[in-house]
């Protein structure tokens, strides 16, 4: 991997290029002030002013060394471990394809490793990820993770093939309920899978990776019928979208009696999704560490854009008859049939195939 045998060589030569203003929240703590160009060169070198595939790495990555954490086997949670014992993380299975995340992002930590620790430059990268993507939540960020002490323990990242109980019970040991697992996978809408399917990679797992909306718990409630790829690769299942890939563990806890309803609530309320998926993505980033040593540094985190002209709907040639009805209390709304033949959505740019720094998976 690049990043483990010549980061350094790479790096500093790295300008550091202001980009145009952008909205902030007025009230900046002062002590967060040198955020501000760390955060535009962020935006304008590694994510390109793009909901893509530096920007999708950054947020999948907030979410692996955050959750390496475990009441019974210890780990530091968000402290930036993946970074620091990459060899060792790395080797997780979980983990696999993060090595190119951390290759894209490896550069810009070691170029600004002097004011940040990689626990805070994780969780500030992926903060500022989701600004780049309409409709996503300006979450927070708090400062001040002090540097990882050891790496993670194993077998502390739920996998695509895990059954809806081991997740559930994961996220559980950690605090998290099952309504705050459904709000976290809402980041799914703008991601995608690069080592489920190794013939494939870049396919999205709903039909708008580069928008934060709620079409990943429309389109995960379709019939399957399809698979993108090789196909019956572990942790798939059959899609209902051509170009789509259907991870097992969504499919499971859209339809499981603990967990459907919260699913089948968001996929018609952007506004719930974006609330709760925001509140609990600034949970994922405290996990091991003491707010009362932090300091709340939101306010460096721009506005992402607008969410403009979304109203959930049914893709082409689906409707209401495809949707497997999984919550018992209310049933799925009719929604609208968008217009057109049947989606079939293109793979996800990938960071390596575009010299400006390209999309994502």
């Amino acid at each position: 991997m690049v990043f483990k045998k010549a980061l350094s060589a790479l790096v500093f030569a790295l300008p550091l290029v202001l980009g145009l203003p952008r909205p902030r929240a007025a009230d900046l703590d002062p002590r967060c002030a040198f955020l501000l160009p760390i955060a535009d060169n962020l935006l304008d070198e590694l994510f390109d002013n793009e909901c893509g595939d530096a920007a999708h790495g950054a947020l999948r990555l907030i979410f692996h060394d955050a959750i390496g954490i475990s009441p019974t086997v210890g780990g530091g949670g968000a402290d930036g471990s993946i970074f620091t014992f990459n060899e060792t993380e790395l080797a997780f299975p979980a983990n696999d394809g993060l090595d190119d995340v951390l290759d894209d992002l490896g550069p810009f930590f070691q170029k600004f490793s002097h004011v940040l620790t990689p626990g805070d430059f994780i969780q500030f990268a992926g903060a500022l990820s989701l600004s780049t993507c309409p409709g996503a939540p300006r979450v927070q960020f708090a400062l001040g993770r002090p540097p990882p002490k050891a790496a993670s323990p194993p077998d502390l990242v739920p996998e695509p093939f895990d059954t809806a109980t081991s997740i559930l019970t994961r996220f559980a040991s950690v605090g998290f309920s099952p309504q705050e697992v459904i709000a976290l996978l809402s980041s799914h809408s703008i991601a995608g899978a690069d080592t489920v399917d190794p013939t494939i990679p870049g396919t999205p797992f709903d039909s708008t990776p580069s928008v934060y909306d709620t079409n990943i718990f429309i389109d995960v409630l379709l019939k399957g019928f399809l698979f993108p790829g090789t196909g019956n690769n572990q942790g798939e299942v059959m899609s209902a979208i051509n170009g789509t890939l259907r991870l097992q563990s969504d499919s499971e806890l859209a339809r499981d009696p603990r967990t459907a309803c919260f699913w089948q609530e968001f996929a018609t309320n952007h506004a719930a999704v974006q609330q709760q998926f925001g509140a609990a993505v600034f949970k994922l980033s405290l996990l091991g560490q003491n707010p009362r040593n932090m300091i709340d540094c939101s306010a460096v985190i721009p506005q992402p854009p607008a969410l403009k002209n979304f109203v959930p709907s049914f893709p082409p040639g689906q409707s209401h008859a495809d949707v497997e009805q999984s919550c018992a209390a209310a049933p799925f709304p009719n929604l609208p049939i968008q217009p057109g033949p049947p989606l079939d959505v293109p793979p996800i740019p990938q960071a390596e195939d575009d010299d400006d720094g390209g999309d994502d998976s």
